[in-house]
């Protein structure tokens, strides 16, 4: 099992063909969703006249595809981690997603510096708010027009 295969990313399939309500139930999206990640190019599902009927493949897609959301990827970058599979296989696609993933994590690192940053800065900020508090408003407003 590679860690990056579609495949091993969701429990084993139980059936060849999905119905688009089984899978939003599965993966507890709204079928709007799946229509937009078809719209995407990220899902490829068969019609049987006007219902669309999902395979494994594009249920393993799915499944890759919330992963890829939940840890930050862009659309983009989960079509182009997806298409790479599907022309060179696990090994080339392992070490793209090795490169994006410590990509994603120098970022999301800048992100908690920010954050750490910002709440400080808002700590401070409700310490000023209360000592200010304290005093008397009367005294505060002469203290501003001193």
């Amino acid at each position: 099992m590679h860690a990056a295969d579609p495949q091993s990313l969701v429990a084993p399939a139980t059936k060849d063909r999905y119905a688009i309500g089984e899978l939003s139930q599965e993966f507890g999206v709204t079928a709007r969703t799946i229509r937009f990640y078809e719209s995407e190019g990220l899902l490829a599902p068969q019609r049987d006249g006007t219902v669309r009927i999902y395979s494994k493949r594009d249920r393993a897609r799915l499944g890759w595809i919330l992963r890829g959301k939940r840890v930050g990827f862009s659309l983009a970058e989960i079509a182009e981690l997806l298409d790479m599979y599907e022309r060179a296989g696990p090994e080339s696609q392992r070490a793209a997603l090795s490169h994006s993933i410590a990509e994603r994590i120098t970022a999301l690192e800048a992100q908690r510096a920010d954050l750490d940053a910002t709440i400080d800065e808002l700590k401070q900020f409700a310490l000023t708010l209360q000592s200010s508090e304290a005093v008397p408003a009367d005294v505060a407003s002469r203290q501003r027009t001193a």
